[in-house]
């Protein structure tokens, strides 16, 4: 503050609108002269994910030319009776950080570098769910909006793109009690991702999540705050999608009451059905998985009664690769083995 009030005596100025001012201006002409170095145009892109009733379509309109970048999401899937609706503003910020992204990514992030990149959806899709629509879980279809717009991106400067992701948070939400005589309860929550896409000229990173950026505590933290044990917590082999550069590794998390007590697992997971796509010749991910340790399957969305005695299986989604594998350097390829990343 005293360094800033220094400056201001130095250039004699009484507020910052000035300064403002120009920072916006200065970096809605950067973004403007960014945008001015790709090719003029419209393109699409459209992404199957797994809904919960059924699969929903997200579908991505991106135009591009001398005002900016507008992104559109015309015939999208309709609002849903469930809690994975998005409403606008939402839509807006997320569409709006894969933009940022890859175009201008080192220009300040402000309303200037925001102007040039519109967002709409129609009224009554997913995308653009009016109230009293349900929104609670929005993040499930939201996080995904970054590689939608990558969909059309990837198209418009193919080197610059990353891979599809497990983009939606798959976080472990639990409750029940602690233990069956004092009927004292608890609720257990933990954020976590499965792998993110796989990066031009690097591989996608591991149980990191993308686009949210959360980071999830230790385990021993959960652990002390509820009576559930993290058996296992561990990449997941071989889910990165192959390619010139892998895709990045889910993992696999095994969860089971301290005493053997039931408890109660809420699942709003994506990536179940339809997987993390590879670019450019790269392969799909893994499609993640819910199961008992006796194999028993479980719902992706919804509660579920784990029994008593019973573990959770939790098995995290992988990110797309990238390019052809064949190009895939033997070195990667050797240090992927030695680290058991991939089984063969």
């Amino acid at each position: 503050a005293l360094r800033l009030i220094e400056m201001m005596a130095e250039y004699q100025l009484e507020d910052l609108n000035e300064l403002g001012e120009y920072i916006i201006e200065t970096s809605r002409q950067a973004m403007l002269t960014e945008i001015g170095r790709l090719p003029a145009g419209t393109w699409h892109s459209t992404m199957r994910v797994d809904g919960v009733d059924e699969p929903l379509d997200i579908v991505t309109e991106l135009n591009i030319d001398a005002q900016g970048v507008s992104v559109k999401f015309d015939g999208t899937s309709p609002v849903q009776p469930h809690g994975i609706n998005v409403p606008m503003s939402y839509t807006d910020a997320y569409t709006s950080f894969g933009v940022r992204c890859i175009i201008g990514p080192n220009i300040p992030n402000n309303a200037g570098s925001l102007q040039v990149v519109q967002v709409s959806a129609p009224v009554g899709c997913i995308l653009n769910a009016p109230r009293p629509a349900a929104v609670n879980i929005r993040h499930v279809m939201g996080q995904m909006l970054p590689d939608a717009v990558y969909g059309c991106l990837s198209q418009v400067i193919p080197d610059q793109v990353p891979a599809e992701g497990t983009s939606s948070l798959w976080n472990l939400l639990a409750s029940g009690n602690w233990d069956g005589s004092t009927g004292r309860q608890f609720m257990m929550m933990s954020f976590n991702s499965g792998g993110a896409g796989a990066r031009p000229g690097q591989d996608g990173l591991s149980a990191t999540a993308f686009p949210s950026g959360v980071k999830n505590m230790p385990v021993e933290i959960n652990e002390v705050v509820s009576p559930l044990v993290f058996w296992r917590k561990e990449f997941r082999p071989d889910s990165g999608g192959d390619g010139e550069f892998r895709g990045g590794l889910g993992q696999v998390v095994e969860l089971g009451h301290r005493s053997d007590g039931e408890f109660v697992f809420s699942a709003t997971f994506e990536r179940v059905t339809h997987p993390a796509r590879g670019r450019h010749g790269g392969g799909n991910g893994l499609t993640g998985n819910l199961t008992l340790d006796d194999g028993t399957p479980l719902p992706a969305k919804g509660n579920t009664v784990v029994p008593s005695g019973r573990h959770l299986i939790i098995e995290f989604p992988g990110g797309g690769g990238l390019g052809d594998p064949l190009d895939r350097e033997e070195g990667a390829r050797l240090r992927d083995q030695r680290l058991g990343y991939v089984s063969t």
